[in-house]
């Protein structure tokens, strides 16, 4: 008899965790229905388990969403695609609930559902799901029914498919603007899978009435759709109906439906192609790069770099540029980040001449801007720039202006430029480095900032590897040796960080001569933080030393430190000390 009650078991655990008052054993329940739904077998997961879960009047949403997610992947347990419509009754009900995030989830996993059903299935079970929300009498089930329609439509027959569209369009102008933003969001998706002389004669008209919508929350969903639309009709009909949809939105009165322009702007060209966003789309550009509203310069400004491509260079420069200028002195530091963070890469697009010319004054002032952000943007990107006005030009007039932010007072600023000076370094050469670059990497040795001291360290390792060790050898090595006498600490610290990557590059004949010594010199420091460092450091230098070195030199020094009064110095110098003796015993 026990053995014929133990299917019976979970579901009655399941029954009672579901109804338990404590949040948490209900949602470990939902969790767990997979596992319940195997131990009860296909059949009476189908007949027990779906229906219990379809009756289930939960009220807290976190519960709800779990289960709606659980249910997307519940196919396999109810006895694979042909049973796969007994999963639609509990999600269904999940689609009305008040909760967005709960609907969303239910929504898609009746979307990956009814992806896996057959087309005889979607026809008897499927649609009339769609139906039903699509009446729903809370606006709840209309908002989800327009996220399933694409799902649904492929497999109806012609009479369905119409009374589908028609439905579709009655939900675009529903009486609740939340119905008919979820309609606008959904129409791409919709629209992609009906066929195209439906497109123009019913889905067109759906749209230009959403284009139209007196909620601009509405009308800014409509901009998305411009695109998705727009990539579906031909080129003509395109042209016809979606540019002077997009020539409108860029005047429209409310700025969130211009800044959702501003935003898609590329995308829309793309849609409509290049040669009619040149005649239609720039003076809609130059507008949005105008705007009153900062937020609509800062997607404008965003964007800059992208659409000047589509653009010969002369309309760029004669169209787009004057509006930059205007941008790079805006009174919205944001407006001068947006655009420091794309400006570089116009200079591609523009030439030479008037890269030199033109842009850069602008990079010039937005280097010298007094909002770090901004600065920091021009950094990030100068290669750009480089690789069309050529170094000697770059160094001319953006070198003093970089030398000046080494020694900004921001921090991050300065770890910026830091980033930057091996691949200028790489630019410039080793002539024009010494001279003008050498001097500033010695002085951010001794930062105030961790992580400036951090970034100089890894600095001086990646130009001795674009210079080579004798170069290293002359122009770092010493200049770094002295710095270990600093009378604090952390700088003392930074130079056994400095010398711990260093020593790989310069090999082991330079390593024994110049950079150990100093190292065993450190271990008799009076700070305990730089003792441990140095077990740390000597680790890291074993495999660089000959084995005679490491016995004379490493090992007695290593010793030394494991028997030093502090707890962090023992302990790092008997870690050096194993990986001494492993070290050994594998050679």
């Amino acid at each position: 008899m026990a053995m014929m009650d133990e299917p019976l078991y979970p579901i009655a655990i399941l029954i009672d965790e579901l109804k338990n008052e404590d949040i948490q054993l209900r949602l470990n329940s939902i969790r767990r229905l997979s596992t319940i739904a195997r131990a009860l077998g296909e059949e009476r997961t189908r007949k027990e388990l779906i229906p219990f879960l379809s009756e289930n009047n939960d009220d807290e949403d976190e519960v709800l969403l779990a289960m709606a997610e659980e249910l997307g992947v519940f196919i396999p347990y109810v006895g694979g695609v042909e049973h796969a419509h007994v999963l639609l009754p509990p999600l269904e009900t999940l689609c009305t609930v008040e909760e967005t995030c709960v609907r969303d989830k239910a929504v898609e996993s009746l979307c990956r559902i009814g992806a896996q059903m057959k087309e005889s299935d979607i026809v008897d079970w499927f649609i009339p799901v769609v139906k039903r929300l699509a009446a729903g009498e809370w606006f709840t089930a209309r908002v989800s029914s327009c996220g399933i329609f694409h799902i649904a439509y492929p497999s109806a027959h012609d009479q369905l498919k119409a009374e589908l569209r028609t439905i579709y369009g009655q939900l675009c102008q529903d009486d609740m603007p939340m119905v008919r933003r979820a309609a606008a969001s959904s129409l791409g998706k919709f629209a992609a899978t009906v066929e195209q002389s439906y497109l123009k004669a019913e889905i067109m008209s759906i749209f230009d009435d959403l284009t139209q919508d007196d909620q601009d929350s509405v009308r800014l969903l409509a901009v998305e759709g411009c695109a998705a639309l727009g990539k579906l009709l031909e080129p003509q009909d395109c042209v016809g109906h979606i540019l002077p949809v997009i020539v409108n939105f860029s005047q429209d009165k409310s700025w969130r439906v211009r800044y959702m322009v501003a935003n898609q702007l590329y995308e829309l060209c793309e849609a409509v192609g290049p040669e009619y966003s040149r005649e239609n789309l720039v003076p809609a550009y130059v507008r949005l790069l105008r705007d009153n509203e900062a937020e609509v310069r800062i997607a404008a400004a965003g964007k800059v770099t992208k659409f000047c491509r589509i653009l010969s260079p002369q309309l760029a420069i004669q169209h787009i540029l004057p509006c930059v200028k205007e941008l790079s002195s805006d009174s919205s530091q944001h407006v001068r980040s947006a655009l420091a963070s794309v400006i570089m890469g116009m200079a591609p697009v523009l030439g030479k001449d008037a890269t030199i010319e033109q842009l850069l004054p602008i990079f010039l002032s937005l280097l010298k801007d007094e909002f770090p952000d901004v600065r920091l943007n021009i950094i990030s990107k100068l290669d750009q720039v480089n690789q069309v006005i050529g170094i000697d030009l770059l160094s001319q007039s953006l070198l003093p202006a970089i030398v000046e932010l080494a020694e900004d007072r921001h921090w991050r600023v300065r770890l910026a430029i830091i980033e930057y000076i091996p691949l200028l370094a790489s630019q410039l050469g080793v002539g024009f480095f010494d001279d003008k670059l050498g001097a500033l990497c010695m002085q951010w040795l001794e930062d105030k900032v961790f992580s400036i001291r951090d970034a100089a360290a890894n600095n001086l390792k990646r130009l001795a590897e674009e210079f080579g060790p004798e170069w290293a050898m002359e122009h770092i090595i010493p200049q770094v040796l002295e710095k270990i006498n600093n009378p604090h600490y952390l700088y003392r610290m930074t130079i056994l960080q400095a010398i711990s990557l260093l020593a790989p590059v310069m090999g082991a004949e330079i390593t024994c001569q110049k950079l150990l010594p100093v190292v065993i010199n450190s271990s008799k420091d009076r700070v305990p933080n730089i003792k441990f460092n140095v077990a740390k450091v000597l680790q890291a230098l074993i495999p660089i030393l000959d084995q005679s070195v490491v016995e004379k030199t490493v090992k007695p020094c290593l010793v030394e430190l494991s028997e030093d009064p502090d707890v962090d110095v023992r302990y790092y110098a008997n870690q050096a000390l194993q990986a001494c003796d492993q070290i050994m015993m594998s050679s």
